[in-house]
């Protein structure tokens, strides 16, 4: 009688096929291969492993001599099934893959399952599973946006240069504004939490017009300078430019060829006018 070929397993490797074989969240087939080597690799036949096991002594014997050949990543991918591929089948998903990506429908912004199906004659399960193989998603979209500014690649090295080698002796300040922010107000004063209770307040409340926030953080300390005000024009951002120019110690100073709207040197003035540009 022909003997099966023996296996010797690292510790490491045992761990690992331990692991698998225990695993509550491993794929069943997987939890029967490690089972087999391990059994395998303990001295035992193929014919023990296969009752031991319910599982037939060819299946016993493929698993074996895939490890012995393979080695672990054997155990974990299925050998390629045998026959000739689906020549239509395989149009089919080229079909798919290039309506999905070369074109769109007629009434509508994007293709859906549905509509796909509908165009090419194929199955809805069928779009699905070469959308999910192929990871397509006509319905997500990601925004961008490419400056058409041709000093846009100077500028963007001085700003970034300013955050990763400041000059010495100079703050660094990065500056933005919010505008339209509602200034809104409850009608009633809520009610503290208490025990038992959360906290309350009004379903409604009163409108107190807009306001714009300008702020500005030294991105050395993290100290914040804020300011609100009722309108958003470059008057309003040069006052605010100008509170930074107070705030701050007037020893600092930067390169002469980011100062901005009559500003002491501050690198806040270059960084905002280099990328609103």
């Amino acid at each position: 009688m022909r003997k099966a070929a023996s296996i010797e397993l690292s510790p490491e490797e045992r761990r690992v096929l331990e692991k698998w074989a225990n695993g509550r969240r491993t794929p069943a087939r997987l939890v029967l291969r490690a089972r087999i080597v391990l059994l395998a690799a303990d001295g035992r036949e193929n014919q023990q492993i296969a009752e031991q096991l319910d599982t037939s002594r060819q299946t016993v014997g493929l698993w074996r001599q895939r490890y012995i050949e393979q080695g672990r990543g054997g155990l974990e991918k299925d050998a390629p099934r045998g026959g000739r591929p689906n020549d239509a089948r395989l149009a089919a998903e080229r079909l798919i893959i290039e309506a999905t990506t070369q074109k769109k429908p007629k009434n509508a912004t994007q293709w859906s399952v549905r509509t796909l199906a509908e165009k090419l004659g194929v199955s809805r399960a069928m779009v699905h599973r070469v959308w999910q193989a192929n990871g397509l998603k006509p319905h997500l979209y990601r925004t961008f946006k490419l400056s058409n500014d041709p000093e846009f690649e100077s500028k963007l090295i001085d700003v970034v240069g300013l955050y990763l080698n400041p000059p010495e002796h100079a703050m660094v300040f990065s500056v933005d504004e919010k505008s339209q922010i509602q200034a809104l107000d409850r009608t009633q004063p809520g009610l503290p939490i208490k025990k038992g209770r959360c906290g309350t307040m009004t379903h409604d409340y009163k409108r107190n017009g807009t306001t714009t926030l300008f702020a500005a953080i030294d991105t050395l300390e993290g100290k914040v300078l804020s300011n609100c005000m009722p309108r958003h024009r470059h008057q309003e951002f040069i006052r605010f430019l100008n509170q930074i120019d107070a705030q701050t110690p007037s020893d600092l100073a930067c390169p002469a060829s980011i100062r901005t709207a009559g500003t002491r040197q501050l690198e806040t003035a270059g960084s905002v006018s280099a990328i609103r540009q």
